[in-house]
């Protein structure tokens, strides 16, 4: 078994760690499975779900989402509904972009609405305004492919140097200074962005512009800055291009690294290894992000922080919905898909799919009185 598998185990074990026990088909006992549960998932009623359910958005939490609605539509079938819930992984800008044009129910992204976007979600949300959930905390893993090396130790100054462009060979000894014990090639670097409009970007550059900014000046930005250079089109591209190049060097999801070797982070005098519970403890340390609305649940990442164990190159990959849904019958599918999302069963689905760290019983419960809040027809 190699580390990326080794990661993934213990990935997965934490979700069950957490005391995240998947229930049968027929849904949970909201008795047993505490406040979380409390809406959709846990009470079934899936009887009258019919029709179709779309959504589109970050690639990262890919395989999360199909986690989600192959679950959910089991559930539903079960107990005799008929409802068809799809994800189109477009990348976090599309998606926004769908969802405030009506083209799509809800959205994933990686990025939180902004000010302007919440502002004219009103002309698809029913005159109410849209809002956001976090439903999938996930590392960034720095990801690269070098013949020989597996992991790295990487500064926040020299990951900034790389992706600038300003640190070009793999034996710098910038990067070697932190791995003295490292086979380090005589080899160009090849640093590889997305090229779509992505939230993984976005997280992953305002990481770089907030611990180097002198490295790293083009600030946090959700479409590539630079121009040239190798890219791929959603994750699954970005990890393409890295596995088909040697020398290259990427970001994506911790999820689907796959066998690329991945960089331990230097946050203050450590170096830290990105894990479900690192990037649990980034968000833990983080405030909630002020002046939004009660139900906008919107996370300010301290991506500074100097905290041990924490992994601070994290995305919370957020559900954007609307506060109202003139279709009832769409609306009230919407607010069953999001119950069974941020319900414990639905945590825990996502855990085992894509290793990602549960949101917590606190999280868990303002979402689904947000979720409760939506009306229909």
């Amino acid at each position: 078994m190699n580390v990326r598998q080794n990661k993934l185990v213990s990935l997965a074990a934490l979700g069950l760690v957490g005391g995240l026990a998947l229930s049968a088909c027929g849904g949970s006992d909201a008795g047993e499975s505490g406040g979380s549960d409390a809406g959709g998932a846990a009470s079934g009623g899936y009887a009258e779900l019919t029709g179709n359910l779309a959504g589109s958005g970050a690639s990262s939490a890919q395989n999360a989402q199909t986690a989600w609605s192959e679950s959910f539509m089991g559930l539903t079938q079960a107990e005799g509904g008929d409802l068809t819930v799809t994800y189109d992984p477009t990348g976090s800008g599309t998606g926004r972009e769908q969802f405030l044009s009506g083209q799509v129910q809800f959205a994933g992204t990686d990025a939180a609405l902004d000010e302007e976007e919440l502002a004219s979600s009103a002309e698809v949300c029913n005159d109410s305004q849209a809002f956001d959930l976090p439903i999938y905390i996930s590392p960034i893993a720095v990801v690269f492919n070098i013949e020989g090396v597996d992991s790295l130790n990487l500064t926040p100054e020299v990951i900034a140097g790389i992706f600038a462009g300003d640190i070009t060979n793999w034996n710098d000894p910038a990067i070697a200074e932190s791995n003295p014990d490292a086979d380090l090639p005589d080899l160009d670097i090849v640093p590889v962005h997305r090229s779509d409009d992505s939230g993984t970007t976005e997280n992953f550059t305002e990481y770089l512009s907030e611990n180097a900014p002198d490295a790293w000046t083009h600030g946090p930005v959700e479409t590539w800055p630079i121009d040239g250079g190798q890219s791929g089109d959603g994750t699954s591209g970005m990890i393409s291009t890295v596995e088909g190049g040697n020398g290259t060097i990427g970001y994506a999801d911790a999820s689907q690294a796959g066998n690329l070797g991945t960089a331990a982070i230097q946050v203050g005098e450590e170096f830290v290894e990105y894990s479900a519970d690192a990037a649990a403890k980034a968000v833990d340390v983080s405030p909630r992000e002020e002046g939004r609305e009660e139900n906008d649940i919107v996370v300010e990442l301290d991506r500074t922080t100097t905290e041990e164990g924490v992994y601070p190159i994290v995305l919370v990959s957020y559900l954007a919905l609307c506060g109202s849904y003139a279709d009832s019958a769409q609306g009230e599918a919407v607010k069953a898909y999001a119950s069974y999302i941020v319900s414990s069963e639905g945590q825990q689905a996502a855990a085992e799919a894509a290793g990602s760290a549960p949101i917590s019983d606190e999280l868990s419960s303002e979402a689904q009185t947000a979720i409760d809040a939506i009306t229909v027809g």
